[in-house]
């Protein structure tokens, strides 16, 4: 049992990638809250999820497990197991109902509540959502194409009841981040605030001052867009591992030669939806096409990709070629797992030329934002700007040209966001920060 005084505010960033608490006590100090995992503490928690299983076809509840625990029995490989990442992206996405996890339907709110559960359980009893004031980290919109705020935030707030906060707040995740770092702000200011996710990008426009030495905040505007870490991610995907896979290869159907259909690379693109392509429809379908193909090598490696749970493996390798091209203009990117090998060479060039249309809605987004807010550029006097996507320089590029390199700055990428929304719990009156929780 930890000695430290009790948290009378806990702020929660539920990210697609990962997920983290922090806790603020009666006298206004505020921590990230540690997971020992073999040793080793960890202030992110990955938001993922394993589903175990040792006898496959009773009728027992599989065993779960979250954050690098589930990550662990996932390399371990004892059992049959499900593993599941990215899920957050299925939030507003009403066509996703619910998904069979070993004969069990899962809903997204038992995923989440699952997931939850595994968090509090390796908390070992500092984590009581029933015991404080409980704030929430919500995107200022939601990832897919056409999502449902509404139906998202339903979704939430039944698996955080389930946890015993039922009456926690929701906070758009940027308007935490600006709350962490308005901390050591010492003068009033304009802060604009981007937030780079693994699903969405977002964005708020604050202005914070200092009357009679208590910290003020004023939401000037917000904006949002589904375009994030793991949007760039499928771009790599899609140009350098999909081909290796069958992407662009034919088969025979009724004596013709068609090309195979572009979906099940899409699906690949996309690590929420290749979390669920194990057991699926989609894969009986693509082991029919693999029987048709003209190369039918290719897809049987995708297939064994995904019946063999690399999905991880091969998002690590992406995510690491990624962040090295923050640093360097050419990455040799390899992956070689169980006698599946992808080695390709990208530059820089090539990278920002496949997320070009992707950093233009970036910037539009921002555009918005000022916009949303009545401001000008020129009225920014601080650029706040976290998570690892914020790294990329032609994403950093875009705040440059608007607002100039002296006015940016960053934190912790991970840790600031629940670190602020726990802080808002401690506000005088921390409900005004709630977001429009019916969508």
């Amino acid at each position: 049992m930890s000695s430290a005084p009790p948290a009378v505010s806990i702020g929660v960033d539920f990210g697609t990638s990962n997920t983290v608490v922090a806790m603020a006590t009666e006298d206004g100090q505020v921590q990230t809250l540690h997971f020992d995992h073999r040793g080793t503490a960890h202030s992110v928690y990955a938001s993922a999820l394993c589903f175990s299983q040792e006898r496959v076809g009773t009728s027992l509840p599989p065993s779960v497990e979250g954050g690098p625990w589930a990550i662990e029995r996932l390399i371990e490989r004892l059992t049959a197991l499900r593993f599941i990442q990215s899920f957050k992206t299925f939030a507003a996405n009403r066509n996703f109902q619910k998904t069979m996890i070993f004969r069990q339907n899962f809903q997204f709110e038992d995923l989440l509540a699952a997931f939850l559960r595994t968090l509090v359980r390796h908390a070992d009893s500092r984590l009581d959502f029933s015991s404080a004031a409980v704030t929430i980290g919500r995107p200022v919109r939601f990832s897919g194409s056409h999502p449902d705020d509404a139906l998202a935030m339903q979704r939430y707030r039944e698996a955080f009841g389930r946890l015993g906060a039922g009456e926690a707040r929701y906070v758009y995740e940027p308007v935490g981040a600006a709350f962490s770092f308005a901390r050591n702000l010492d003068h009033d200011a304009i802060v604009l605030v981007a937030d780079f996710g693994g699903g969405t990008s977002d964005f708020s426009i604050m202005r914070f001052s200092r009357p009679n030495g208590t910290l003020k905040a004023e939401p000037l505007g917000h904006a949002g867009i589904g375009v994030a870490g793991d949007t760039f991610d499928s771009r790599i995907i899609d140009h350098v591992v999909a081909p290796r896979l069958g992407k662009g290869g034919r088969y025979r159907s009724f004596g013709k030669v068609l090309p195979l259909p572009v979906y099940y690379f899409a699906t690949l693109a996309r690590w929420n939806e290749l979390a669920f392509l194990k057991g699926s429809s989609d894969l009986r379908e693509l082991k029919e096409l693999a029987r048709f193909a003209l190369e039918p090598d290719p897809l049987h490696d995708f297939i064994a990709l995904v019946e063999n749970d690399l999905g991880f493996a091969l998002y690590r390798a992406v995510s690491a070629a990624k962040m090295a091209l923050s640093s360097q203009n050419a990455v040799d990117f390899t992956f070689s797992e169980e006698g599946i090998d992808v080695d390709a060479m990208i530059t820089r060039p090539d990278f920002e030329g496949w997320i070009a249309d992707d950093l233009a809605r970036i910037s539009t987004t921002v555009d918005q934002v000022l916009a949303n807010a009545d401001i000008d550029a020129q009225s920014v006097e601080k650029v706040f700007l976290t998570g690892g996507t914020s790294f990329v320089p032609a994403v950093k590029r875009i705040f440059v040209e608007r607002f100039g390199e002296e006015k940016l700055t960053s934190a912790n990428q991970f840790e600031s966001i629940a670190q602020g929304l726990a802080l808002i719990g401690m506000t005088d009156n921390p409900n005004r920060w709630q977001a429009n929780t019916s969508g």
